[in-house]
């Protein structure tokens, strides 16, 4: 018996009448292995955030933080910047990869972490892997985090001059 090839995987969003009938032509052609099974998934393409959310996230509540927020760091008050604060939440609220739900999170592949060549582990998990329903829980997070610390936050951070 013959071992087969790596199935190439394969992505097809039915948004029409031709992608239906790529779909239906591909599957009597499928290799049937009980070995290696294929799996077959059928559900709705999850919805990717925009970049708006993105934009939106850093002169809204990453700015509010880090104007306002003082933390005490060995025994003296002080504020950080956006940047650290967007580290710092990534490392405390991006989901991990054995969440039960992190298909509903993040997109398809997503990783926080990873081994680097000497061993540590490194933060390569990034708020743009992250899907609509995983990004607003994300930042409800950090709000509730920057609330913590006093910080009052905009209203309306879109029309905030940058």
């Amino acid at each position: 018996m013959s071992k087969r090839q790596k199935f190439q995987t394969r992505t097809i969003n039915l948004c029409g009448t031709m992608q239906r009938d790529a779909a239906m032509a591909l599957l009597p052609n499928l290799p049937i292995d009980p070995d290696r099974p294929l799996e077959i998934v059928i559900r709705e393409k999850p919805k990717v955030r925009g970049m708006d959310a993105n934009a939106l996230m850093w002169v809204g509540p990453l700015a509010d933080i880090a104007e306002q927020a003082w933390v005490k760091v060995d025994g003296e008050s002080r504020r950080f910047s956006a940047e650290c604060w967007h580290e710092y939440f990534k490392g405390e609220f991006l989901p991990e990869e054995n969440d039960p739900e992190i298909s509903e999170l993040a997109k398809e592949g997503y990783r926080k972490w990873e081994i680097a060549p000497d061993g540590s582990r490194k933060m390569v998990g990034s708020t743009t892997q992250l899907l609509k329903r995983g990004f607003a829980l994300y930042l409800m997070q950090v709000e509730a985090y920057g609330a913590n610390l006093g910080v009052m936050f905009h209203a309306a951070p879109d029309r905030r001059a940058a």
